[in-house]
């Protein structure tokens, strides 16, 4: 059995005040890319804020020093969606903009602007094109708070690339009783152009996708209403629409984000494995990863990363298959750490399943 943990991103050092907002995939050539927000001046969600990352070519044994993909100058940069294309082998970048003083609230009053962007490398993150607005493709007229991910897209069989994403409509203008709702974006051109698909029921919000062998999308979304726990929500049709959702009652939250990535599949491995990523409590500890055997039907009681204080996560596979979760974790605020854990499935089990050819 395996298991490792570095602190890839330590608050306060390296220049910036708070990294948060974790994001991971793993390129075709078995680069990792772990993304964050570098947020220079304080912990607040607006104000300078640069996106970074940081690679590792051995499998998340040593990472490189950090490199800021999008600088903020000012004005903040954040909420990394990365999704890479198997097919071309490159990695797409969507994130979202605002002014360094437009807060939530003003954006969410329309009195500033939330803009969408796009950037790419065709070298596994060593260069990136400079970014391109595609607010005008991606984002309603009457939508007011936008975000993407924040964590990694998926690509479904068909090729289409698919962000999970959520915004907020403008019907008072007002944050505590406009509606928001997850929904996702697409792209069936490998990136080059990017459509609004489904969105899920009011009082969703951050969420994650995942593809079911049967080639339905699961959404897995933060919850504003109800029971502190997640709402899952089905398509259909690849992600244009979907279907009213469902609490998930075994998965508690404390209203936050959370992870999912498509593990192992029984066509090519002996089980299907999904595995879901999030503090599993109703106050933001517990950073604990379940195993659904069942395409997203029911999930395990799940194993505990870390006790203490922890918030937003994303997951990825490495090149030997071990399951790699980066993740906002401390002792005494969730915000000390972005956390690199990596670990097998025994580890995971604690030797009740293990992969098999």
């Amino acid at each position: 059995m395996y298991y490792q943990q570095k602190n890839l991103f330590v608050s306060g050092t390296d220049g910036y005040h708070t990294y948060r907002i974790p994001a991971l995939v793993r390129s075709n050539d078995g680069t990792i890319l772990a993304f964050c927000e570098g947020r220079k001046f304080g912990g607040g969600d607006a104000g300078h804020i640069d996106l970074l990352l940081k690679r590792s070519f051995d499998g998340g044994d040593t990472w490189t020093d950090h490199q800021v993909v999008v600088y903020g100058n000012g004005d903040t940069s954040g909420n990394p969606a990365p999704v890479v294309d198997q097919l071309t082998g490159k990695v797409w970048l969507l994130f979202c903009r605002n002014l360094g003083d437009g807060h939530e609230s003003l954006i969410c009053q329309g009195k500033a602007p939330r803009t969408v962007w796009l950037t790419s490398s065709k070298d596994d993150g060593a260069t990136w094109l400079e970014p391109e607005e595609i607010t005008d493709e991606v984002k309603l007229a009457n939508w007011t708070w936008y975000a993407t991910g924040p964590c990694h897209g998926i690509q479904l069989r068909s090729g289409r690339l698919v962000i999970p994403c959520d915004h907020m409509v403008g019907v008072d203008l007002d944050r505590k009783t406009d509606p928001y709702h997850s929904h996702v974006l697409y792209s069936d051109d490998h990136g080059r152009r990017w459509q609004i698909g489904g969105s899920a029921q009011n009082g969703t919000n951050e969420c994650a996708v995942v593809e079911t062998v049967d080639g339905l999308l699961y959404l897995n979304s933060r919850n504003y209403v109800g029971e502190k726990c997640r709402v899952g929500s089905w398509s259909h049709n690849k992600g244009d629409s979907f279907q009213e959702g469902c609490w998930e009652e075994e998965l508690i939250e404390p209203v936050c984000q959370a992870s999912l990535i498509r593990y192992t599949e029984e066509i090519l491995s002996n089980r299907n494995r999904i595995l879901f990523s999030n503090p599993a409590s109703m106050n933001g500890e517990r950073m604990t990863i379940r195993i659904s055997y069942d395409e997203c039907q029911t999930w395990s009681n799940g194993k505990v990363l870390h006790a203490g204080p922890a918030a937003y996560s994303d997951l990825c596979l490495d090149a030997e298959q071990r399951i790699c979760c980066l993740y906002e974790r401390g002792e005494t605020d969730p915000y000390e750490t972005i956390s690199f854990d990596q670990f097998d499935l025994g580890w995971l089990t604690g030797g009740a399943d293990r992969l098999r050819p």
